[in-house]
């Protein structure tokens, strides 16, 4: 009797262990690659205005374990853009830290380093929203998985 018992709790606790390593598998990261597909403008709450990309204007973000790295290509200006950092999320956080970048990031690095966002992630796209400093939502960058 003793036997059965301690081989039904063993079975329980591998059915148990099993499961809990299944819901971390399928848990939706931001690691990948991910290509800019439109803007929003908010009033604070509601997006009140999409814009789409302009025509031949391309922006991809590429998230490792700790690092990321985005690059944007803008068909008028000759000189593309780039940033590379590290940076963590939350379940409603995306904080991005650059360490360079193209001559135009490193001038803005001076004055800021850390982007701190609001962000909406799904399996196959997220927005990273700005807020103001009272919280509101002002203005996403919307992407679409594309790795």
């Amino acid at each position: 009797m003793k036997k059965s018992i301690f081989i039904s709790v063993c079975f329980v606790v591998f059915l148990m262990a099993g499961s809990f390593k299944g819901i971390e598998q399928h848990r939706i990261s931001i690691e990948g690659t991910w290509e800019l597909q439109s803007f929003y403008s908010y009033d604070g709450k509601k997006v009140i205005d999409t814009i789409e990309k302009s025509d031949g204007y391309r922006q991809v973000k590429m998230y490792s374990r700790e690092k990321i790295m985005w690059t944007r290509y803008v068909p008028d200006d000759p000189n593309g853009r780039f940033g590379y950092g590290s940076y963590r999320t939350t379940d409603t956080s995306l904080v991005e830290v650059i360490e360079y970048g193209d001559d135009e990031m490193m001038k803005a690095l001076d004055t800021m380093r850390n982007f701190t966002f609001e962000l909406l992630l799904t399996a196959d796209s997220f927005s990273q929203i700005t807020l103001d400093q009272d919280g509101n939502r002002t203005f996403s960058e919307n992407y679409k998985r594309i790795d």
